[in-house]
């Protein structure tokens, strides 16, 4: 699955850091950002934020089925013909799942460059900068623009501190520019942004927020215990529920806490982070209510453990207003 490649290259959320990782990866330590010069919205060199093309697209790739579902939400389904790593299909229903039933699967993986560039796409897109060029075989920018096939990610990873979801926003902007549907692209962003500000109208600010934790397994003793960091996409849903994440004062896409650290902050609230691993929601929200290295936490102690699958916390989605709404019902049940 994508999300176990990303998570073994980073360290993700899992429960447990290797000795040598103290804190989370700064912008030139992130995997294909060396070097590369920002735009000012999370966007690189190596994170191509929008495509230069002459007519908008017949034919696209996507590099996850995230990507595909905000395609299939501006009335574009028709030009996908192709997609990588499905399993982001699991959090949608309905007309939505069908639809993305229906796509081609190019891998059950990340992207394979052979099957990308045999699909003869125009533009191959996804929802994070991770899935160009970083795991063994996946697609650069340099090859597919060899090939003429032009790339666009939704580079979602903020310079500072991440207090909103604007990365969805934008992406959703670009994808209609590039596509000539701006009007349906306003249209979309629209509607999530009146359920968002109906959701947080009231929520917390400040110090006032309630302190939250994500975790995507249970801690088990060692080093560290690996978070959302501050610049992460996380940070910006966490913040606009009205909640406070503990390790937001460490920028980047993750950070590392102490089991000390994370007993210190005493989360209110926890997020259990699915779609890592074979654990159900259940499973992962009893592995961490029963790890002794929180047990301590108001948290645990009062059962405000909550799953939420990592395809819409971590990342832009087409679901990114139920990520805020999950973590705005957790934040006021803890208030």
């Amino acid at each position: 699955m994508l999300a176990a490649a990303i998570l073994a290259l980073l360290g993700g959320l899992s429960g447990c850091a290797s000795s040598s990782s103290t804190s989370s990866a700064s912008a030139s330590d992130r995997p294909g950002e060396a070097g590369g010069g920002s735009t000012g919205d999370g966007a690189s060199a190596a994170c191509p934020a929008t495509a230069d093309l002459t007519e908008a697209p017949k034919r696209v790739v996507t590099l996850d089925a995230g990507a595909a579902a905000f395609l299939i939400a501006l009335g574009l389904g028709d030009r996908i013909v192709g997609t990588a790593a499905p399993e982001f299909k699991d959090d949608f229903s309905g007309a939505m799942r069908k639809k993305l039933d229906a796509l081609p699967v190019l891998s059950d993986k990340v992207a394979n460059k052979e099957s990308v560039i045999a699909a003869r796409p125009d533009l191959v897109t996804g929802i994070s900068r991770y899935e160009l060029g970083t795991f063994d075989g996946t697609p650069t920018e340099k090859q597919l623009k060899e090939n003429g096939i032009a790339a666009m990610v939704a580079c979602d990873t903020a310079e500072g501190l991440s207090t909103n979801i604007d990365a969805t926003y934008r992406y959703i902007t670009r994808l209609a520019e590039v596509f000539r549907v701006q009007a349906k692209g306003k249209a979309l962003i629209a509607d999530m942004q009146r359920e968002v500000t109906a959701l947080t109208a009231s929520a917390r600010k400040g110090p006032d927020a309630v302190p939250v934790l994500s975790l995507s397994a249970a801690p088990t003793g060692g080093t560290g215990i690996n978070t959302s960091g501050g610049s992460s996409h996380a940070n910006g849903v966490i913040t606009l529920a009205g909640g406070r994440n503990v390790a937001a004062s460490t920028l980047g896409d993750f950070a590392t806490l102490s089991a000390e650290e994370a007993t210190r902050s005493n989360p209110k609230v926890i997020l259990a982070v699915t779609g890592f691993s074979r654990q159900s929601g259940r499973q992962l929200v009893d592995a961490i209510k029963s790890s002794p290295l929180l047990a301590d936490t108001d948290a645990v102690k009062n059962g405000r453990v909550v799953a939420i699958p990592q395809s819409i916390l971590l990342s832009p989605s087409v679901l990114g207003v139920r990520a805020v709404r999950t973590v705005a019902e957790a934040v006021e049940d803890a208030s």
